[in-house]
Parts: structure tokens; C-alpha cells; sequence
């Protein structure tokens, strides 16, 4: 079933990501943290949807710092995997948790309360065929965000237990 956009996507649609090294940067980072803070402290009922799309946290290291990272990111349910969605906005480039779990796939992700090791890859082109438009349907804004990505095609990345 469809959604329209919610707020959170009405805003996020009609503006683009900051960029990296930028004050508004560091300040959507600080917002980013305090949500998986918020996430975490409350078992995912607070911080734990955008516009009703369920979140998780998912957990990186930084392929060139060797920095553990977590970042709160939309998921789509597809039978005992769970597909994330690679927008950063529609900027140009992917975002930085996307090179972090191409370099190393198995992570932990925090969905409620629990904690989940898995395996990520990048959805095959059939795989993303059938799952983009479940995930759009989810979440309409990512058809904004692919529209203004210049190009880029956004991955969807496919969370395999392990």
C-alpha cells in the first residue's frame, strides 16, 4: 500500500543533504546521534520511524579511520532479510555507511531492542527491481531523492542474518 509523504519527507524532498565539513553538517550529525541515542534508550519507540517507515540502527566502521559509527537508516521488511536504501538525500555521492559495508559486510543492527548480526550485499539489479518499489511505496521521498541524485543510481542494501 501506498503512503503519501509525510512531513519529514515533504522537508526532506524539497532540500539537499549538508555537505561533509560543513556547520550544518557537524549539526546533522549531533542529530543523527541523538536519534540512535533516543533510539536506543527507548527500544525504538522513539526515533524508531520517519513518517511511519520503520528504522534501525546500523552499525559501520569507517574503511579509512577504523571509527565504529551507527547510523539510524529507513528498512524495508522483504521475508527475513531487511533492505536498507542508500539515498543520502539524492546527493551525488553514496553515503559514507554504504563504502563502510562494501569494505565489511558483516555488522550488527538494532531493530527495538534487539541486537542482529548480518551480512550485507548489494541488492542484484533484480533484487532491486522488485524491491525498489516497495521501498518507494514505503517511503515516497526516495522517488525525489533518485530524481535529484544527478545520475547515481541509489543501492539498496539487503541485511542477511548470519
Amino acid at each position: 500500500m501506498a503512503h503519501s509523504k509525510g512531513l519529514w519527507g515533504q522537508i526532506t524532498s524539497r532540500s539537499r543533504p549538508p555537505k561533509p565539513g560543513t556547520p550544518l553538517f557537524k549539526a546533522w550529525s549531533a542529530i543523527t546521534g541523538l536519534n540512535a541515542w533516543i533510539y536506543r534508550r527507548s527500544g525504538g519507540k522513539l526515533g524508531g520511524t520517519f513518517d511511519s517507515a520503520p528504522v534501525l540502527l546500523l552499525h559501520h566502521v569507517g574503511r579509512k579511520s577504523g571509527e565504529k559509527r551507527v547510523a539510524p537508516v529507513i528498512y524495508l521488511h522483504d521475508g527475513d532479510d531487511l533492505v536498507v536504501v542508500a539515498s543520502y538525500g539524492g546527493a551525488p555521492k553514496h553515503p559514507s555507511w554504504f563504502h563502510n559495508l562494501k569494505a565489511s559486510p558483516e555488522t550488527v543492527i538494532e531493530v527495538g531492542r534487539e541486537q542482529r548480526p548480518v551480512l550485507a550485499h548489494v541488492a542484484t539489479p533484480e533484487e532491486r527491481a522488485r524491491l525498489w518499489p516497495q521501498v518507494t511505496g514505503m517511503y515516497p521521498a526516495f522517488n525525489d531523492y533518485q530524481a535529484r541524485t544527478g545520475g547515481r543510481e541509489i543501492p539498496l542494501v539487503v541485511l542477511k542474518r548470519r
